[in-house]
């Protein structure tokens, strides 16, 4: 997916907001491993991916726990530093070479003060990524790690041949074991 489809797959926007957001974002690549966000850190950017898998996650003293995976067309963001300029909750690291677009989070918010189709296109990212935070937070809650593989599976199928199995099973919230069982169970 191209930085122009991933913008446009959000919300339409007129082709001159278009070049004008287009116009801001500088590209980054980053090798594999890289935090890109910290917790504990107001972060100042916002990035697109272009091409590449990142995930979320939060420390534990044993371990850490991941809660998000981004791929090609998704925006990184640590909302609680955009909304609140307060650290973020959670770090983000590549799990794969990446390529990037970057923005400084006061130039956007400079934009959606300008260009009234730019803020309506950050009010749906936000309401979009709501509804995201909503899904994980009912599926976390209501759903077997059974059901909660299989949807997976159904949902993102090229996540399972990208990601470790340590990370899908922290994801899941099990053990690499369960996960293990589950698989052998599925097929």
């Amino acid at each position: 997916m191209t930085i122009r489809e991933s913008i446009l797959h959000i919300y339409p926007l007129p082709e001159a907001s278009l070049r004008l957001l287009m116009e801001l974002l500088e590209p980054v690549q980053l090798r594999k491993g890289y935090i890109l966000l910290q917790a504990d850190k107001v972060e100042k950017e916002v990035y697109f991916i272009e091409k590449g898998i990142v995930r979320a996650y939060a420390e534990r003293e044993d371990s850490d726990i991941t809660f998000w995976f981004g791929q090609e067309g998704d925006i990184v963001i640590s909302m609680r530093s955009y909304v609140d300029q307060q650290a973020g909750y959670e770090s983000i690291e590549l799990l794969e070479d990446c390529n990037l677009y970057r923005v400084h989070s006061h130039t956007l918010q400079q934009l959606f003060e300008t260009d009234i189709a730019i803020a309506n296109w950050g009010r749906r990212f936000a309401e979009k990524e709501l509804i995201k935070t909503e899904e994980r937070l009912i599926s976390r809650q209501f759903r077997t790690a059974t059901e909660r593989y299989q949807e997976l599976m159904q949902h993102q199928p090229g996540l399972l041949q990208r990601v470790s199995l340590g990370h899908i099973a922290s994801y899941l919230g099990i053990t690499q074991v369960s996960l293990s069982r589950i698989r052998a169970d599925i097929r």
